[in-house]
Formats: structure tokens, sequence, C-alpha cells
């Protein structure tokens, strides 16, 4: 398994290519931005994108689904809380205001524990809302891509629609309680003193695991 983390867009987004060097087949995770030179990147590696999966429903985070499934006939994945809140015609329509593209909605609608293959390659989605209601972590082979849920030292907001502190916490301590402390974290945002981590390290520095933990 190769994974690739690229800054993409003027929110500098962490987009990730995960592919299987053997089948050559690939996921792009949030491709929200520089969506060309992701197409001619996967071009030039020779590999089949399966799916653009989104680890929530923000525009920040999706704005690039549309032009990559219509250049790779890729479907779209997202969990089905949040495909459904992002379809709003309210959120499509302050996703316009903001100057992000919208998308239309997913092809492929996941719940808490769905499993999706590509290649020898498996990803298990597992909800942690509180960024949002429908935000996932995806888990592939001991590499945990956390979006919004959990970055380097910190999370992220919940003061938008659909937003949980209480939730978001709760969220934190059950990825550190079931997850091995070895566990890879890939974070949505480069905001930490590094671009990833683990879910030792998170569960030893980041004070919104340490504060919080036994509550």
């Amino acid at each position: 398994m190769k994974i690739e983390q690229i800054p993409v867009g003027f929110m500098q987004v962490f987009c990730y290519l995960v592919y299987d060097e053997e089948t050559k087949e690939a996921i792009l995770i949030d491709p929200a931005g520089n969506e060309n030179e992701l197409i001619e990147h996967l071009r030039a590696k020779n590999l089949k994108l399966r799916y653009i999966v989104n680890t929530h429903g923000h525009a920040d985070h999706t704005c690039g689904n549309e032009s990559i499934r219509k250049a790779t006939g890729a479907s779209v994945v997202m969990h089905a809380t949040d495909d459904l809140f992002s379809q709003r015609p309210e959120n499509m329509m302050f996703a316009r205001s903001m100057g992000f593209p919208t998308s239309g909605p997913a092809d492929v609608r996941v719940q808490d524990g769905d499993e999706l293959s590509f290649g020898n390659l498996k990803m298990r989605f597992i909800l942690t809302p509180g960024h949002t209601q429908g935000a996932c972590c995806i888990l592939i082979d001991g590499n945990l891509f956390t979006g919004d849920t959990l970055f380097v030292g910190a999370v992220g907001r919940t003061d938008l629609p659909g937003g949980s502190f209480k939730q978001l916490i709760k969220s934190l301590q059950n990825l550190v309680k079931t997850l091995p402390p070895d566990t890879v974290v890939w974070p949505g945002h480069d905001y930490g003193d590094r671009p990833r981590s683990t879910l030792r390290r998170e569960a030893e520095t980041n004070p919104y695991i340490v504060d919080y933990m036994n509550e």
C-alpha cells in the first residue's frame, strides 16, 4: 500500500491518495482542490480510481468530487447522514457563497462499520460525530484518516450546524479505547507540529484527549 499526502485548494486540505501497488486500484480521500493536477497524477501513475471518499460533508472537503467523478468514473462515498445534510438547498447555497463548487449526491452512502475494498485493500468507516453528525474516520491497514475529527494536537471546530463538542470528545475517546496505540493518524489539515501522528502520541499530548479522557 502507498499513501500520498497532498495539500489541495485554498484551504490547504490534506487530500490522500491511497493505492494498491499490485492492482493499481486507488482511492482519493477529500480531493478538495487542484483537481486537474490530481487527475493527471493518477494518469501518470497509471492508477484506476475506484472511490472518491469524503470524511465529512463540508464543502472544503467535497468541492472536488464532481469534476473528478466525471473525469474518472469513480464512485463518491460519504456517510449517509452527511450526504443528506450536504444536499440541503441552504447548505449548497452556503457552499457556493464561499466559492466552493457543489457536489451531487454520493453514489455510495455508508454507515458506521461498513467496509469497502479496492485492490487488495479494505477500508472501514468509523462514525465519529462531533465536527459534523456524519463525520467518519477511515481505517486502512493501521492507518486512520481522520478528516476534521482529529488533528495533530487539536480537533475540528464544533460551532457549525450539526457540531457537538460533547459528541466529539466521546468520538475521540472511542478511537483511543478501541484502536491500537500505534495506529497512524493522518489529519485533514496541517495544523500541528508535524503532518501526521499516532493515536498513542495524541492520547499523551493532545489536550482534547488528555483533559477529557475520563469524563
